[in-house]
């Protein structure tokens, strides 16, 4: 069953944010619009090079009105000692969920069980807290953090524009679609 028009269930988990432990609810994903970005593991290969990537895209997404949120089954200790210790991750000024009790991953449907670890899952919640877009990638493909930016737009575009759709390569600033009879057969 898909995630997607899906409120975020209830979680309480630790964060590693800026050289501070925070508490994070699914109460931080409403009232703004979120990216949560899950990836198996702290002192991997592909998760940093993603982790650095959505960092490099960070401020254009905070100037849209997104927070990003990433979240692994590791602990916020270890989310800490990583940032520490890796180029990459010390780059990182978003907030980095633990999850080592995999809630937030079996909330969002991407913990792989056999292996204690999250699946590459990316996803968009409205400021209600509703899950808009869901992004599940295999384990060795690494995501590209400009990818979002389209979605993002459209997802806001049309929550300020009821009865409105964004077709297929859709820009902001391109024409989107009113369904209606008048369009049946005609696209």
């Amino acid at each position: 069953m898909s995630l997607v028009g899906t409120e975020v269930k209830p979680f309480k988990a630790q964060a590693y944010h800026n050289g501070k432990f925070i508490e994070v609810t699914e109460e931080n994903f409403k009232g703004k619009w979120s990216v949560v970005c899950f990836y198996p593991a702290d002192f991997t290969f592909v998760c940093p090079t993603e982790l650095e990537d959505l960092q490099n895209q960070y401020p254009a997404l905070q100037e849209l009105g997104v927070e990003v949120y990433s979240v692994s089954t590791d602990t916020h200790f270890t989310h800490k000692a990583w940032h520490d210790t890796s180029d990459a991750i010390k780059k990182i000024t978003y907030i980095m969920i633990g999850d080592p009790s995999h809630i937030v991953a079996r909330n969002f449907d991407v913990l792989i069980e056999s292996e204690g670890l999250a699946d590459r899952g990316t996803f968009i919640i409205d400021p209600d807290g509703i899950i808009q877009a869901v992004e599940i990638n295999a384990g060795g493909i690494g995501r590209d953090a400009s990818a979002l930016f389209n979605k993002i737009k459209a997802a806001q575009y049309i929550r300020k524009n009821p009865g409105e759709v964004c077709p297929a390569k859709w820009h902001e600033g391109s024409a989107t679609l009113k369904p209606s009879l008048d369009l049946v057969g005609k696209i």
